[in-house]
């Protein structure tokens, strides 16, 4: 609050004239009302979803009521303490929130029901955990705790015992329904975090004014006198009755001053109920997921100006003064590693991070090495709990930097799945792009390990990412695949604010040999930064392999499918049967154009899908030639609707190139 030479309050919000006290309240109560009545003039999610959030107050919209977005600002607060030890906050892109105050502090509020929830939980154990471990991260978790979670009652006592018990998280409390009180310990709890960096909780008791929701009728379960306690407790006549007794003024005036603001809001209500909403498809998925090839490619091409021009000498130092185009073919898991490295080198604000990333260099040794190079605030190890490394992700993005989280294992991500899909992809929908989530989560996944594995080490099920909107995901089966579409990936966080998944199948990983042992051809050469730009692979593009003479069957497939495939094509091209393999490289979006060009070009099209019949890739493929007007014959090879059993069990429901080159010859039988 400004108060200028004549004695009026006004309010400043930063690149904006200040406004009146009452002019500032009429526009915060319009931008309330609009989002109730999803008026497309609703300032922060533009009428697709009644969210609290404003971009140049730093006020991050959240659309759920059950803590989910409490891993979000852990991260942030931890990303907000390591840019500010390193100098670095934000990197000038217009595209970014905000140039972070160095004293910057986190201020996360929840239900007290939500104290139960896995997220909070995760949240809370997270933050002590850095604590424990001595690393600082700024955040005021704030509890509004009314004593009830819709109609389920908290114990008397279980939210203060929770609260307090949490190690590494310092406690303060107050009486929510006593603003002077409040305000003092809420400005004492972020001193204390802004001057020690360190979490803490504000536990506010406070009361719930009528049901949960409109369709909530609390008399089920709440009694007159219980409901009638609440009113009474009501902190804004708690606060009418303070400022009679202080002789500021009297009943009638605030009575009058109550019914004014009360014709106020009834004013702007019916204003903003004739506004504008939504009204066409395009307008709603407006801000889903923007996508600008142009300049991802552009920024691909800038990476490698870089790396041959002002970072040649970093690049060849961090290599060793061997960079891996020299080091001749690589495996996929190599050029993977390569990648990272170059990606490191290229954003001084990208970190990897997860379960054994760091000193271990990651179960497959997939980020080898990368500690050493960068150090331990780039490359770091997690504790093992999906959520907060999803979290720290999230956070890390919207703090600026370019998060690069590792999911050890494929089945390890549904524990986190919504911190993904609830929070992370629906950041850009739900504030009409002002709030991003840049990320490139990787996932070591798919079947096919040998002597290693059952369900959670060859889990073979994408479903769960497949259907989040906007999400993008990338499955490289080929070492010279897999570092451009890193790239791109990258490039595509930092562009368009998108939210990828990198999945890398693990029986691929240190594949060496395609047709026969020893053969060296599922390697590939490192391509120099000079070759960068001419080998760059956009989102949604295929890549398609021609066996014999490619005219006789196309087979569409991704993943461990495309080595077992060009095995199957090499076995039908003796038996005179020429083959085009298609690699999908994207499985959201699906590279339809280029589906439909291959398929159309044979008229016979194999899918050969190592996930499950039900909701597996292969549905999505043939959906797309059913939309499009194929009129050729398909056919589908997928994985049985079974988890993946131990040892060679595993191969009696998994695809097989037999069963590969059998669907094929059936196919062509036609």
């Amino acid at each position: 609050m400004i108060v200028d030479s004549d004695g009026d309050a006004t309010v400043g919000v930063p690149g904006l004239p200040p406004l009146s006290l009452d002019d500032a309240y009429a526009a915060a109560a319009r931008d309330v009302l609009r989002g109730m009545v999803a008026s497309a003039a609703d300032p922060i999610a533009g009428g697709r979803h009644k969210v609290f959030g404003r971009a140049d107050l730093a006020v991050v919209p959240t659309t759920s009521t059950i803590a989910s977005h409490l891993p979000r600002a852990v991260g942030l607060g931890l990303a907000l303490e390591r840019l500010r030890r390193s100098g670095r906050r934000g990197d000038g892109d217009p595209a970014e929130v905000a140039a972070w105050p160095a004293d910057a502090v986190v201020v996360c509020s929840f239900g007290d029901a939500s104290v139960n929830h896995a997220t909070a939980a995760a949240a809370f154990n997270t933050a002590g955990w850095y604590d424990h471990s001595g690393l600082r991260i700024p955040v005021l978790f704030v509890c509004e705790d009314n004593g009830l979670g819709i109609s389920v009652r908290s114990p008397h006592g279980w939210v203060a015992t929770t609260l307090r018990s949490r190690p590494g998280i310092r406690y303060f409390a107050a009486d929510g329904t006593d603003v002077v009180e409040t305000y003092r310990v809420a400005a004492e709890a972020a001193a204390w975090v802004r001057r020690h960096r360190r979490p803490a909780v504000l536990h506010l008791d406070t009361v719930r004014l009528m049901g949960h929701a409109g369709a909530d009728a609390e008399t089920a379960y709440r009694s007159p006198a219980e409901i009638a306690a609440d009113v009474a407790r009501d902190p804004l006549l708690a606060t009418a009755r303070r400022l009679v007794a202080a002789g500021y003024a009297s009943g009638e005036e605030l009575l009058a001053r109550y019914d004014e603001r009360g014709w106020q809001l009834r004013r702007i209500a019916e204003e903003v109920l004739d506004e504008p909403k939504l009204a066409s498809p395009v307008e709603v998925v407006a801000e889903l997921a923007p996508r600008r090839p142009a300049r991802v490619a552009r920024m691909v091409a800038d990476s490698a100006a870089r790396a041959v021009g002002p970072g040649a000498g970093a690049r060849a130092e961090a290599f060793g003064g061997k960079p891996p185009e020299l080091t001749g073919p690589l495996t996929l898991a190599q050029s993977i590693n390569a990648a990272l490295a170059d990606g490191m080198l290229d954003h001084p604000r990208m970190a990897v991070f997860g379960e054994d990333v760091a000193a271990k260099g990651g179960v497959y040794g997939v980020t080898k090495g990368l500690r050493d190079r960068f150090g331990a605030a780039r490359v770091f190890d997690t504790l093992l709990d999906e959520t907060s490394i999803l979290g720290l992700g999230l956070g890390a993005g919207l703090a600026g930097m370019l998060p690069v989280p590792e999911i050890q294992y494929l089945a390890y991500l549904h524990n986190a799945e919504d911190q993904l899909r609830g929070e992370a992809a629906t950041m850009r929908f739900f504030s009409r792009g002002a709030f991003r989530n840049p990320m490139v989560v990787r996932v070591a996944g798919l079947a096919y390990q040998e002597g290693f594995g059952g369900h959670f080490h060859n889990d073979n099920s994408l479903a769960v990412l497949r259907d989040v909107p906007g999400l993008v995901i990338a499955v490289p089966a080929r070492p010279d695949d897999a570092a451009p579409m890193l790239r791109t990936c990258l490039a595509a966080a930092r562009a368009d604010g998108a939210v990828c998944v990198f999945l890398e199948p693990i029986a691929l990983y240190h594949t060496r040999d395609l047709y026969a042992e020893g053969d060296g051809e599922w390697l590939a050469e490192y391509a120099e930064p000079a070759a960068w730009a001419d080998r760059h692979v956009p989102v949604g593009r295929a890549r398609v392999y021609g066996i014999g003479s490619a005219d006789d069957l196309t087979i569409i497939t991704f993943g461990n499918g495309v080595r077992m495939s060009l095995r199957a094509a090499a076995t039908l091209a003796d038996e005179g049967v020429g083959t085009r393999v298609v690699d999908l490289r994207w499985l959201a979006p699906l590279p339809v154009a280029d589906i439909i060009r291959e398929a159309s070009a044979t008229g016979r099209v194999l899918v050969v899908d190592e996930t499950r019949r039900t909701g597996g890739v292969g549905e999505g493929v043939l959906a797309t030639l059913v939309d499009t007007g194929y009129v050729g014959a398909a056919r589908r090879v997928a994985a049985l609707d079974s988890f993946v059993p131990l040892g060679p069990a595993a191969q009696q429901v998994l695809v097989s190139v037999e069963a590969i080159t059998q669907g094929a010859r059936t196919l062509l039988a036609r």
